[in-house]
């Protein structure tokens, strides 16, 4: 989801011109069908919401309101704040219109929020009005670099809008002082600039009533700072977020007489000339010539200087924040071992008790001195990244408690060496069955097979929706997942996981990781963060059980396919999707893998919002006769034959039967029909 923006525009104010009207919609992801539940909530809050703002805007608590219509999923949340010169007629016409613009700029979107010069407007899908005064980092930022002020010093000017919108952010803030049915965070002021150019500076600030004066304060204050980096020299400019809003323009642009006038800082005195001065006599040369190599020796020894104090500095800055880290980790749910009782229970890190090696670090066996066997994970700090990926890890699986989730013993950090130390889990990784060799590949029962694949979606059913905080875990693959003595699976290395507080579902990254082949395009391409992006690791790992092949195999010689995901939909738009199965599985097994394809296909959808959620595919793996709707091609699929664009035009039936074939049928076989079974 996108949260609560926050967009720095710098205004163009032509100095002859009128003032122009700001107009412009911000859309986030997500989008509802036509004539659906939620565009019919929707329409119902879009229709009561401009009365409720302009009753409130009639009153003394500006026109700002709120409205939460219908129930999750369907459940639309919206609010209003109208300027606060603005009158009960003008907040309401303001707020109807941002619906309408919402509607064209940003149509069928579940979250957008709309900026007019008397309002700001927002509706959504997502819980936002929970999180009051929380604004996101700027999104967006619009400027003219031929709009700068160019007959006063910049550094001037940018002085003088700071000192106003301070000024006024303070009168604001006070304004807002009342009680609760007079609250209004809201002024206008005016400043006294240069005469001859820019006579007058006029600024405002506003915040939702609903805030306390130290949110309002926080919010304003901040926008404040940005000022001299995104509007530098502009003569006009607006930060703009839902919570709170501020705006300064060389040319009056609110109601009414402002509520403080106050005098611009002295203008800077011009730089001083050099002094004309008689010609250096021929001993003040000698001089000068002399002095040139103690110069030079000073400024060796000043930088050397400098430098040693950067280093320092720099040294203890680490410092600094490795024991800020260590000290969250310490208040973890876990025990802080010391190197010396791990290097005993390994044998010293022994080759011979070493389990695995990834991009993060070794993992060995070990035991300890009460009889209990651990895995110790010791981290690369020559990546870069280890005291922060066990820091993340630490945070993350000392609050989790799951069976199908590792369980995380403790951690140790002694100098450079930083190891994390989990249950021993007796099986290892479920890539040791599947790829490994042929001969222990096929050791796998389809019962442990499909236990697998549930047990995986019951663990990532924990992380997206029964945890404190939704955990995207962003690197599930094969040699991730463990198996316990009986076989039950469970999700390992959340060194890479993301947290999405505040009922956020989206979220973006600039560092992409994870491994190739698990990665959704949105996030291999774009750096989006979702839930999604795990459901189509799952969705690839479904596959990969059930045909026991990895979706990826360049160079190992198995395969001539480019990927598993290609072959798997060959297969089925082929209609001899059977063929990629164990042949001697029958009757209500085979049609249960054959469910398992179809679910793993849903799951690898190019669109995240074609994907099911983890409610969803549970309750697909538990409802043998629930119909499924037909997938449509997946994501990274080459295939220039394919036959696909035939087959997902429609929304047919599909049908399997003892033989595996699929058919377009109106009746089920074997009670398993495949149509659509969940929202889209």
């Amino acid at each position: 989801m996108l949260a609560v923006v926050v967009v720095v525009v710098a205004v163009l104010l032509p100095l002859a011109a009128a003032q122009q009207t700001m107009q412009f919609s911000s859309c986030a992801s997500g989008a509802y069908a036509a004539n659906s539940t939620y565009e019919a909530n929707l329409a119902v809050l879009a229709a009561a919401l401009p009365g409720k703002a302009s009753t409130a805007a009639a009153g003394a608590a500006a026109g700002y309101a709120t409205a939460t219509v219908g129930a999750v999923p369907d459940q639309v949340s919206a609010l209003a704040l109208c300027r606060g010169d603005a009158n009960a007629t003008a907040c309401r016409a303001c707020v109807a219109a941002s619906f309408r613009v919402a509607r064209r700029d940003c149509p069928s979107s579940k979250d957008a929020t709309t900026y007019q010069d008397g309002c700001i407007v927002r509706f959504s899908d997502q819980r936002f009005l929970d999180f009051v005064g929380v604004n996101s980092p700027v999104s967006e930022l619009y400027s003219d670099a031929d709009s700068n002020i160019t007959a006063v010093p910049v550094a001037w000017f940018n002085a003088a809008v700071v000192a106003l919108m301070n000024a006024t952010v303070d009168t604001a803030v006070a304004a807002g002082s009342g009680s609760n049915n007079t609250k209004k965070y809201f002024a206008t002021a005016v400043e006294d600039f240069d005469p001859k150019h820019y006579p007058k500076i006029y600024g405002m600030a506003q915040c939702a009533p609903v805030m306390t004066a130290a949110q309002c304060r926080s919010c304003l204050g901040g926008f404040v700072s940005s000022i001299p980096w995104f509007l530098n020299g502009k003569p006009g400019g607006r930060v703009l977020g839902i919570w709170c809003n501020l705006r300064y323009s060389v040319k009056p642009f609110y109601q009414g007489q402002p509520m403080l006038q106050i005098s611009a800082p002295p203008e800077p005195p011009p730089p001083a000339m050099p002094s004309l001065a008689a010609p250096p006599t021929r001993t003040a040369r000698r001089r000068r010539v002399a002095g040139i190599p103690a110069g030079v020796a000073c400024f060796v020894v000043l930088m050397l200087i400098l430098s040693a104090y950067a280093f320092i500095r720099f040294k203890r800055k680490k410092a600094a924040k490795k024991d800020n880290l260590l000290k969250k980790m310490a208040r973890g749910k876990c025990t802080i071992f010391d190197l010396a009782t791990l290097k005993e229970a390994t044998e010293n890190f022994s080759e011979k008790h070493k389990l695995g090696e990834g991009g993060f670090g070794t993992v060995y066996k070990g035991k300890l001195p009460d009889g209990q066997e651990i895995a110790v994970k010791k981290l690369i700090e020559s990546c870069g990244h280890g005291l922060n990926q066990l820091h993340n890890e630490v945070l993350v699986l000392a609050e989790l408690q799951h069976k199908n989730l590792v369980r995380l013993q403790g951690f140790c950090v002694h100098k450079d060496e930083m190891l994390l130390v989990y249950e021993y889990i007796k099986n290892g990784s479920l890539d040791n069955f599947l790829f490994a060799h042929a001969s222990r590949g096929n050791a796998l029962s389809w019962d442990q097979q499909y236990n697998i694949i549930f047990g995986i979606a019951k663990g990532i059913m924990y992380l997206h929706e029964d945890s404190s905080i939704r955990i995207i875990h962003r690197d599930l693959k094969a040699n991730n997942i463990l198996l316990d003595e009986d076989m039950d699976p469970k999700i390992a290395d959340f060194g890479l996981a993301r947290l999405i507080g505040g009922g956020h579902t989206h979220t973006k990254t600039t560092r992409i990781v994870g491994t190739y082949g698990y990665m959704a395009p949105e996030y291999a391409i774009h750096g989006n963060v979702s839930p999604k992006i795990d459901i189509f690791s799952f969705g690839v790992l479904v596959l990969e059980i059930v045909t026991k092949r990895k979706n990826c195999s360049y160079g190992d010689g198995t395969t001539d396919t480019v990927n598993l995901l290609s072959d798997v939909w060959s297969y089925w738009t082929e209609g001899v999707i059977s063929q990629v199965i164990d042949q001697s599985l029958e009757g209500h097994f085979r049609n249960q893998a054959l469910r398992c394809i179809h679910i793993g296909l849903l799951c690898v959808q190019s669109d995240p919002d074609d994907r099911p959620d983890i409610p969803s595919v549970i309750f697909m793996l538990t409802r043998d006769n629930m119909e499924l709707q037909p997938p449509t091609e997946p994501a990274f699929f080459f295939n220039g034959n394919s036959n696909s664009a035939s087959q997902t035009s429609d929304q047919r039936v599909y049908v399997y039967d003892r033989s595996g074939k699929i058919y377009e049928e109106d009746i089920s076989a074997n009670g398993i029909t495949l149509t659509d079974i969940y929202p889209r």
